[in-house]
C-alpha cells in the first residue's frame, strides 16, 4: 500500500470500526435478553428457540443478497440503508404484546441488518494492507467485541432498572447514530463487472468462492462456531434461570465473554499473520468444545463466569484466522460476495443451532443440551485437523 493509501486509510478505518460497533450493538443488547423477553410474553423453550434464530434465519439469507449488491454500488449506501432499519426494528419491539408479535420483528431486524456485516468487512479488507490482514480483521474484531461487550454488559442492567423498553430505545438512538456517520464514509466505486453479465452470474459466484479450500475451512469454522453460540444463548440464560439467577447475572456472564474476546483480537491477528490460519483456528474449535461441555457442570455463578471467559478466549483466536481467510483467498471485485455468505453462514449457525438446541432442550432438558451444542465444533475440529495435515 502506497503513502496515499496508507494516509486514507489511516482516517477511513477509525470510522468505519465506530461505525461497525454501532452496527453490532443493536443485536448485542438484545442477546442477552430476548430469551427472557420472549419468555415474558408466553413463549414456551422450542417457540424461544425459533424466535431467537429468526433473526439469524433472514438474516443469512440476506447477507448474500447485500454481499452482491455491495459489490456492484459499494459499501456506502447499504450500510446506511441497513442502520435505518435497524434503528426502525428497534423501536417495533417496543410495540410487542404476544410471541408472533417478536417474532415478525426478529424477522425483519433480521433482514435490516443483513447489510451490516457485508459491508463493514469489506471496507476493513478494501482499506488494509495485503500484509496486514489479519491485523486488520483484528480490529474488526475488536470493534465487534467492543460491541458486544457493552451490549452484554449493559442490556442486563438496564432491563433490571428501567425494562425492557429502555433498552430496545437505546438500541434504536444508537442505530441512528451510526446511520449519520455512515453518511461519511467514502463511496467505493463499484466492482467492475462485464457489461453483459447474466442473471445466474451471483449463484455461478456464490458456487465458485465455496469451492474454494481455503474458503471451505473458514466458512466451516464459523458455522460451527456459531450453531454453539446460537444454542448458547438460548440456553445459558435458561439454565442460570434455573439456579436462581437473573438478567443481571447473564449480562455479565455474556461481557465476561466478550471482554476476553476483544484482549484477544490484536493479538490473535499477529499471531494469525505470523503462523498462518489453520493452527489458530483448530486450536480454538478445540478449546470452544471444552468450555462449552464445562458450562452445565458448573453451578456457581463464577464458575460460570469462567466458563464463559474460556468460550470467548476460543472464540477471540478464531475470528481473526476465519475472516482474513476470506481477504486472502479473494480478489477485491468478489470480496463482497465472499463476505456476504461469510456472515450468512455466521447468522445461519445461530438460525439453526438457536431452534434445534432449544428442541433438544425441551426434549433432553436443558444442561444436556447445553453441552450438546458443541456438536457441530467437534466436527469443524476434525475438518480443520485434517486440512491442517495437508499443508
Amino acid at each position: 500500500m502506497n503513502e496515499t493509501g496508507r494516509s486514507g486509510a489511516g482516517k477511513v478505518l477509525p470510522l468505519v470500526s465506530v461505525v461497525t460497533f454501532i452496527g453490532f450493538f443493536d443485536n448485542n443488547l438484545l442477546i442477552p435478553i430476548i430469551t427472557l423477553y420472549a419468555a415474558g410474553l408466553g413463549a414456551g423453550v422450542g417457540i424461544i428457540g425459533l424466535i431467537v434464530g429468526l433473526y439469524s434465519l433472514t438474516n443469512t439469507a440476506f447477507n448474500i443478497v447485500f454481499g452482491r449488491l455491495i459489490d456492484r454500488i459499494g459499501y456506502k449506501y447499504p450500510l446506511v440503508a441497513g442502520l435505518l432499519g435497524d434503528a426502525l426494528s428497534m423501536f417495533l419491539y417496543t410495540l410487542c404484546r404476544l410471541p408472533v408479535h417478536l417474532a415478525l420483528v426478529r424477522m425483519l431486524h433480521g433482514t435490516t441488518g443483513a447489510s451490516i456485516g457485508p459491508a463493514t468487512m469489506s471496507a476493513i479488507a478494501a482499506h488494509a494492507g495485503e500484509e496486514q490482514k489479519g491485523r486488520a480483521m483484528g480490529l474488526y474484531g475488536m470493534a465487534i467485541g467492543l460491541a458486544t461487550l457493552v451490549g452484554f454488559g449493559l442490556s442486563g442492567f438496564i432491563v433490571s432498572r428501567l425494562g425492557y423498553r429502555a433498552v430496545f430505545l437505546l438500541g434504536a438512538a444508537f442505530s441512528m447514530v451510526g446511520m449519520v456517520l455512515g453518511l461519511f464514509l467514502p463511496r467505493r466505486p463499484p466492482s467492475p463487472r462485464p457489461a453483459k453479465a447474466a442473471a445466474g452470474d451471483g449463484w455461478e459466484k456464490a458456487r465458485d468462492l465455496l469451492k474454494r479450500r481455503g474458503l471451505l475451512v473458514s466458512y466451516g469454522a464459523i458455522f460451527a462456531q456459531h450453531f454453539a453460540f446460537g444454542g448458547m444463548v438460548t440456553l445459558l440464560p435458561l439454565y442460570m434461570k434455573g439456579l436462581g439467577l437473573g438478567a443481571f447475572h447473564v449480562g455479565m456472564v455474556m461481557a465476561a465473554f466478550s471482554v476476553v474476546f476483544i484482549v484477544l483480537q490484536f493479538p490473535s491477528g499477529i499471531i494469525s499473520d505470523r503462523v498462518g490460519r489453520l493452527s489458530p483456528i483448530a486450536f480454538s474449535l478445540g478449546l470452544g468444545v471444552i468450555a462449552l461441555v464445562a458450562m452445565p457442570l458448573v453451578r456457581e455463578f463464577w464458575l460460570i463466569v469462567a466458563a464463559m471467559a474460556l468460550y470467548g478466549l476460543a472464540y477471540g483466536v478464531l475470528f481473526p484466522s476465519t475472516s482474513a481467510l476470506v481477504a486472502d483467498n479473494t480478489a477485491p471485485e468478489e470480496r463482497g460476495a465472499a463476505s456476504g455468505i461469510f456472515h450468512a453462514l455466521l447468522t445461519a449457525g445461530i438460525a439453526i443451532g438457536a431452534p434445534v438446541m432449544g428442541w433438544v432442550g425441551s426434549a433432553a432438558g436443558v444442561p444436556p443440551a447445553l453441552a450438546l451444542s458443541a456438536t457441530v465444533m467437534v466436527a469443524a475440529l476434525v475438518a480443520a485437523l485434517i486440512m491442517l495435515k495437508r499443508v
